[in-house]
């Protein structure tokens, strides 16, 4: 029989509640995955990442980062993007940007690869993605079977196309993220691939999508665009997928939702389930 490892990819870690949430939800996991991607865009209070937080959530445990859109809100990333090893910016960024589109990690002995792109519909018009994360694909596969993709989009059909699409590409799991929101469609397309349209976010669940309420109203009541701030009221929620993966042939042989809620006191922290 065919070795399975599983693999935990946790949506938008949002601000300093999704990260205290996070931590509080892989330190009390009965069973640690055999390896953790998560998104890391908006980690540092809502937008970027600074290399402390970068740091800070390898810590965790946390073996690899996806990003998107904000990925380089914070201007330090540049100083530092280029020597962490850990981390993908999307594959569709202009070319000569700094940062990688997709990689390859190894942990326990198992490789995993892993691509990262942006949507194009109802957001900024990035490079075509499609020949790119062909090549990557090719790429990837000479060193593992096992390919991850984190599609950062806004619309649903599109990333639902993607999936369907690199699904017979030979892909291993498809995650959405970007709009916060998680779906209730986790599948395994094509008997192979885990597929999931939006993984959800990890921060406070009292805001807006883990941003607080009052400033996103008054954006959309004057369209004045007001700042936005991390919604920390101490109640949190962890979101993602878990997938069990055959080794031998990268096909997705289970998924599961990841859907905790979880009461934030700093350290203290209690899972509500």
């Amino acid at each position: 029989m065919s070795k399975t490892i599983k693999i935990l990819f946790l949506g938008d870690i949002v601000g300093k509640p999704g990260r205290l949430a996070v931590k509080h939800y892989i330190d009390n996991l009965a069973e640690k995955p055999d390896a953790i991607i998560a998104n890391i865009e908006n980690a540092s209070h809502g937008f970027g990442l600074t290399l402390k937080n970068y740091n800070e959530l390898l810590s965790y445990g946390i073996n690899y980062f996806t990003s998107g859109n904000h990925i380089f809100d914070k201007r330090e990333i540049f100083q530092y993007i280029d020597n962490a090893d850990k981390i993908i910016r999307p594959i569709n960024y202009p070319k000569g940007t700094k940062g990688k589109g997709y990689g390859v990690f190894e942990v326990n002995g198992y490789k995993i690869g892993v691509i990262n792109v942006l949507g194009r519909t109802f957001m900024n018009m990035f490079e075509s993605p499609w020949d790119l994360i062909d090549k990557a694909i090719e790429e990837i596969q000479k060193s593992t079977k096992i390919i991850i993709m984190d599609i950062h989009a806004e619309a649903s059909a599109e990333k639902i196309c993607m999936g369907k699409y690199y699904a017979e590409k030979g892909m291993t799991g498809i995650f959405g993220t970007h709009t916060h929101v998680q779906t209730a469609d986790e599948q395994i397309i094509g008997g192979r691939c885990g597929y999931i349209t939006d993984a959800g976010f990890c921060g406070d669940t009292e805001g807006v999508i883990g941003m607080e309420y009052e400033a996103s109203i008054n954006r959309l009541k004057t369209l004045i665009l007001d700042r936005l701030d991390v919604s920390d009221t101490g109640k949190s929620q962890v979101n993602g997928v878990v997938i069990e993966v055959d080794y031998e042939t990268g096909d997705c042989v289970s998924i599961k939702r990841i859907n905790e809620k979880i009461i934030n006191k700093e350290e203290n922290m209690i899972m509500k389930g």
